[in-house]
């Protein structure tokens, strides 16, 4: 049996669950965006409270480990790896663009082998971070930040059908050439699933596949920028 509390403060709305052998239990999300830090404590206080459980009888601290917010990496981060040094507990740490394309994958059930997925996070101007992906989360592109022009995904398209999601794929659809579009790049609205994390969660957890926590950092995948103002 497994009880895992999980973390998601990677993009502008945070969250934090609960789940029992990967079936989620009860979840919470912040109304205010990048108010990471002043939701977390309160929110897993009361996640708790909401299941009737003690803190100590979880059995892992799992949480998306970037890419994504750089604010919002460090402050889940930083909440996870003290909640498991306090309680003794292993750390799950799972990749943002990952958990996204497991959620996407809840809108395309059955015979979809052929369809790669491509998860996009916003990373300002017309910079994202991305991926891409099989059915079975087997790696295409690595994650990667990358600038996007109208030649973005030019290999990829011309002989797959390629579903484009999260906050930074509007940003190609504005640009994303006509000849691709409804054929072979696929438009569609998602977010990070608390049952789609808790499944990854206890598919980790059950496979003993934990971070240690001298050595857990966020995945920024780019140098992170300090604006210094005058």
């Amino acid at each position: 049996m497994s009880l895992i509390l999980q973390i998601d403060t990677a993009s502008d709305n945070a969250h934090v669950s609960l789940a029992k052998n990967g079936q989620l239990l009860h979840w919470l999300s912040s109304e205010s965006q990048k108010e990471h830090a002043a939701f977390l404590q309160a929110a897993i206080q009361q996640l708790i409270k909401s299941v009737d459980i003690n803190i100590k009888e979880v059995d892992a601290v799992a949480v998306t480990a970037g890419p994504g917010s750089y604010t919002g990496l460090r402050v889940g981060m930083a909440s996870a790896k003290g909640l498991c040094y306090a309680l003794k507990k292993p750390l799950i740490t799972i990749g943002t663009l990952e958990v996204l394309t497991a959620s996407a994958l809840q809108l395309f059930p059955g015979d979809h082998e052929d369809l790669l997925y491509c998860p996009m996070i916003d990373a300002r101007r017309m910079e994202i971070f991305t991926a891409i992906y099989k059915h079975d989360l087997s790696i295409v592109l690595k994650p990667c930040a990358m600038i996007l022009d109208e030649l973005s995904f030019e290999n990829e398209l011309k002989n797959n059908r390629i579903v484009f999601f999260g906050s930074g794929s509007d940003k190609w659809k504005l640009i994303c050439p006509d000849s691709y579009r409804d054929e072979h790049a696929i438009f569609k609205t998602v977010s990070i699933s608390p049952k789609s994390f808790g499944t990854a969660a206890y598919a980790l957890f059950s496979e003993k596949k934990f971070t240690e926590l001298a050595y857990s950092v966020p995945v920024y995948l780019k140098e992170f920028q300090t604006v210094i103002k005058s």
